[in-house]
């Protein structure tokens, strides 16, 4: 998982650290395009150039300062990151947690307990290693069994969760980043006005153009990015609770192998 994160993270750096010349080069491009096809009077495919969205997000990413736009399109690439990796771990990680269970007691039914250890090796995922844990203490008190799940599970829970504090950042980053621009740009503008030494609408239009722009699109990253978080945290309360079943129904088994095969 940490590989796969680290490609994802490299692929999106690299190209994001390309956009700003390459979403250049395009604009120009396309807007010598736009005149050729103003000059001869094709008005109806100028407009079909102009009302693409593609084209119009590429447009309004350069207008809205490369430099800016280039973090903010840096903190959606590495949050994306973060969340598909923990996204393919906790589907891994999520078993059917009842069919598993049910395999456990039918070996513990048949005293097999090396068999029910097998089980929860040959299966992954936090509940069969919690299970396994509580089987290799079955021969002591279920206190003692009860206290190993429990730490273990702790753990398990915390691996569940690594890495969402990174998602959490990016998260708060991205408008942050939004907002740096916006201030940026309100001073950008203030300058124009103080060296133009007059107040008009187009002097103060371009940096706020760039201030709107920036946090337009620090608020949509950010939008993005949490909607991935709270689907992996469902994800992870989810496995939680199945850890806590499974916990209270290896524990009934285990009473109930005791009782069977230890008097």
């Amino acid at each position: 998982m940490k590989k796969l994160f680290a490609i994802l993270a490299m692929i999106g750096i690299f190209s994001f650290v390309k956009v700003p010349s390459i979403i250049a080069q395009e604009s120009t491009e396309i807007s010598s395009q736009i005149v050729q096809l103003s000059s001869s009077d094709s008005e109806s495919d100028v407009i079909i150039e102009q009302g693409s969205i593609h084209e119009a997000l590429k447009t309004k990413f350069i207008e809205g300062d490369a430099g800016f736009m280039s973090l903010v399109a840096i903190a959606l690439v590495l949050g994306l990151a973060f969340c598909i990796e923990r996204i393919i771990y906790l589907n891994l990680a999520e078993v059917n947690e009842k069919k598993l269970m049910s395999k456990i007691e039918a070996a513990l039914d048949r005293g097999d307990v090396e068999g029910a250890k097998t089980i929860c090796r040959n299966t992954r995922g936090p509940i069969a290693s919690i299970c396994y844990q509580g089987l290799m203490r079955i021969d002591e008190n279920v206190d003692v069994v009860e206290r190993s799940v429990v730490s273990y599970g702790s753990v398990q829970a915390a691996y569940l969760e690594n890495g969402c504090s990174w998602i959490t950042l990016f998260i708060a980053m991205a408008p942050s980043l939004g907002f740096l621009g916006t201030v940026i740009g309100m001073v950008m503008a203030f300058d124009d006005i103080e060296r133009a030494g007059d107040i008009s609408p187009t002097i103060v239009a371009g940096g706020m153009k760039v201030a709107l722009i920036t946090t337009i699109f620090g608020l949509i990253v950010a939008m993005i990015l949490q909607v991935f978080y709270n689907y992996i945290l469902s994800k992870i309360e989810t496995i939680t609770n199945q850890m806590e079943d499974a916990s209270i129904v290896l524990l009934d088994l285990i009473m109930k192998y005791n009782l069977k095969y230890k008097k």
